[in-house]
């Protein structure tokens, strides 16, 4: 019986060891790329470059929830092998596409497209390229990028993406994703906090030394009215932060302003309220 016992939980550990290396990636995670040509988090790896024989390029790229690349051309070619999580495929003027674990991505020459992760889950694909420089285009608009969230009606509403966007907004700032930030956040735009209001650079700058972490924002109520090109967004959250090395609990109305330019959603306002009640 203690033999059998003991068996039970070898064969254990070497099954949960087996479901272990599979998960594994095979290849390392590389650098954190510079949020140039991409939203959010993506980490490249390059494993051969393109010589005489060989000719092309072979990486591995890893996508955060939420990360994706800008518009771009391969003039030569290149093939996506997706080795894990989920993530959309785009070409110019044609349906979004999902991709999954297994699939393969032939990018055409010359064709217009981009890729990503989708909101809710990373990617991570093998990239075979032809050495040809990749042109790099606009940024997808957040209708491209959403336009696969799904609701009762079958497509996604402005409100719906508005509220999309929030939410990634907040795992930005608990990541510290002041690049990512960088872009959502309106040049001109100004946040109000209960110690003061201040603009872009600085807010970035509080949220890159961590002068203020946003942890994490558990979202209770949310609410959205479009007028025109403007969005206000009224979340009521409970908001765990870092402040000045001391952890804090607090209720927030959060009221967000987001303005439409150029096919794009951007914050132009982020103040907090208080609340008395939780």
């Amino acid at each position: 019986m203690k033999k059998a016992f003991q068996f039970s939980v070898l064969l254990s550990i070497a099954l949960s060891t087996q479901v272990l290396a599979q998960d594994a990636p095979i290849f390392p995670k590389g650098e954190k790329s510079t949020n140039v040509h991409n939203v959010g988090d993506v980490w490249l790896h390059h494993l051969s470059n393109a010589d005489t024989i060989f000719k092309y390029n072979i990486a591995v790229a890893t996508f955060a929830p939420g990360a994706r690349l800008d518009w771009h051309i391969h003039p030569g070619r290149q093939q996506l092998l997706i080795t894990a999580g989920v993530g959309y495929y785009q070409e110019r003027n044609k349906p979004l596409e999902t991709v999954h674990k297994g699939d393969v991505v032939k990018c055409q020459p010359g064709v217009e497209h981009w890729h990503g992760a989708t909101p809710d889950n990373g990617v991570t694909y093998l990239a075979i390229t032809a050495p040809q420089p990749t042109k790099w285009l606009e940024r997808v608009s957040d209708e491209a990028y959403f336009s696969n969230k799904k609701n009762g009606m079958g497509s996604i509403t402005t409100e719906q993406q508005i509220i999309e966007l929030s939410k990634q907004k907040w795992l930005w700032m608990a990541d510290k994703n002041a690049d990512t930030l960088a872009s959502l956040f309106h040049e001109k735009s100004v946040f109000v906090h209960m110690g003061g209001s201040w603009g872009k650079d600085r807010e970035l700058e509080i949220i890159k030394s961590g002068g203020i972490h946003y942890k994490k924002a558990d979202i209770h109520e949310v609410s959205v009215n479009i007028m025109d090109n403007t969005a206000i967004l009224l979340n009521k959250i409970t908001l765990l932060a870092v402040v000045g090395g001391n952890e804090v609990t607090n209720p927030f109305m959060v009221t967000e302003v987001y303005l439409k330019e150029g096919g794009r959603w951007v914050l132009g306002s982020l103040s907090f309220t208080k609340l008395l009640n939780p």
